[in-house]
């Protein structure tokens, strides 16, 4: 057998000719971005709202006495599948708005009987008497009625907290005007005539308050519950002309601004060492700044206190006819007010606007907003803002309003020229240094809103954002 001693081809690694890449990036200069951040978004709500300056850190808003009261939703407490209404939220009822005597509410309270429904049961029929007040605990139920012409129209759609039959409690020969039908199965609560009268007779201060009640009743009122303004029109002659004057509210809302704060602390060795070729200072506050404006934007939205979500009045509040957002439900929600600006939604509810719309073989128009084209429904702008919640449901709401302060509308609350002010309303301040050579900053920044009359701002509530057609 004869062995093959020639050495193998291949085994020797070849000779390295020049300097590797790996060498020699330890002498070279490396090209680098600034610091990024997932955070930042377009911030459409801050761009959009006019910024009025703040003195004295509240702006109060001046309106005319409106004399409708009691139209808030009611909230309830749930034990297992029984409903209960709280009773100081009855309150939110206009017959006893104002009354705090929570021994006669806990005792309304608890003559309210719970009834479960399915889907599609008719809870009350057109023409039929009416001797209950209906609280809704949970689930929508739509009103139809018959229309001028003998057709079926629909009214609204209620949903949580809404309630309906309210002046059955007082009027003994109420009848329902509409028919109401349950589109998902859910849970209201009751309270009959009788029950209602019951408690009255044993409590004269709510009679007292009822007694109240009917006299700001009977005051003349213009189509949107304020107080009128006599005026004659149309006359000839000498005819005797009435006397009039504007009343205002006597309690008018106040707005202080809110505020949104952090201290942000850099070492001395960071400033002074690795300041090349970015400022480490400036990047670590350019991106606190962002972070507090998103804040800002958040809270503006989210706050219970002065948040649009929160502050929208009841009346402006609308619920889809079927659950994803429609043509007809956009247009529902346009024609709430004169002069909308913008809409305002989270981009999975714009994104189910695009596919609603395209169901009804329609697509939302496009306009220019400061240089970007954005979808537009009937020439208003539909812009994004992921500071609106989804819920576990996949549900979201959609807002429209109008702004400025000459159209009485929506308003930003700020204050400028502050202390050692970085931008308009946002101040940073130098805190010192502490025993461990870390600087110290305070970064602040003041912000509110106002609605200044209750159309301003519209809400459509409980829109699914989860359905595709089909």
């Amino acid at each position: 057998m004869t062995v093959d001693s020639s050495p193998e081809v291949g085994l020797e690694p070849p000779r390295q000719s020049s300097l590797s890449t790996a060498a020699a990036r330890n002498l070279a200069s490396t090209t680098k971005s600034a610091p990024q951040m997932q955070e930042i978004t377009s911030r459409w709500l801050l761009r959009m709202l006019p910024w009025v300056e703040t003195q004295g850190g509240a702006y109060r808003v001046n309106r005319r006495l409106t004399c409708t009261v009691g139209d808030g939703k009611v909230e309830f407490v749930q034990d297992g599948a029984e409903a209960r209404v709280i009773p100081r939220e009855l309150g939110e009822l206009a017959l006893l708005r104002g009354f705090d005597d929570v021994e006669v509410l806990t005792a309304i309270a608890d003559r309210c009987v719970q009834r479960d429904f399915r889907v599609g049961e008719t809870l009350v029929e057109r023409g039929a008497p009416a001797d209950k007040l209906h609280l809704i605990a949970h689930g929508r139920i739509g009103r139809a009625s018959v229309g001028s012409y003998g057709d079926e129209v629909t009214l609204d759609v209620l949903a949580d907290g809404d309630r309906f039959g309210e002046k059955a409690l007082q009027d003994e020969d109420a009848r329902w005007e509409h028919t109401a039908t349950a589109e998902t199965s859910g849970t209201l609560l009751t309270l009959s005539r009788a029950d209602f009268e019951a408690v009255l007779s044993t409590a004269p201060s709510l009679r007292a308050h009822l007694d109240a009640f009917s006299a700001l009743s009977r005051r003349r009122q213009n189509h949107r519950g304020e107080a009128e303004i006599a005026m004659s029109a149309g006359h000839t002659g000498e005819h005797e002309l009435p006397g009039a004057f504007v009343d205002y509210e006597l309690k008018p809302r106040e707005y202080e601004l809110s505020i949104a704060q952090t201290v942000l602390r850099v070492h001395t060795r960071v400033a002074d060492l690795y300041n090349g070729p970015m400022d480490q200072t400036k990047e670590q506050l350019r991106l606190t700044v962002e972070a507090l404006r998103e804040r800002q934007e958040h809270e503006l939205i989210n706050n219970r206190e002065f948040g649009l979500l929160h502050n929208a009045d009841f009346k402006q509040r609308i619920q889809t006819h079927s659950g994803p957002p429609t043509p007809d439900d956009m247009d529902e929600l346009l024609c709430r007010r004169r002069g909308t600006k913008f809409f305002l939604a989270h981009p999975r509810a714009i994104a189910a606007i695009g596919r609603g719309f395209n169901s009804y073989g329609i697509y939302p128009g496009q306009v220019d907003v400061g240089g970007q084209q954005v979808l537009a429904w009937r020439g208003v702008p539909i812009l994004p803002c992921d500071k609106i919640p989804v819920t576990k449901e996949k549900t979201s709401s959609i807002l429209a309003m109008r702004t400025g302060e000459e159209n009485q509308g929506v308003i930003g609350l700020h204050r400028t020229g502050l202390p050692d002010e970085y931008e308009p309303g946002l101040s940073v301040r130098f805190m010192g240094l502490d025993e461990k050579a870390i600087t110290s900053y305070l970064v602040s920044t003041y912000y509110s809103a106002a609605i200044l009359v209750p159309d301003a701002v519209g809400v459509l509530e409980n829109v699914q954002i989860a359905h595709w057609p089909r």
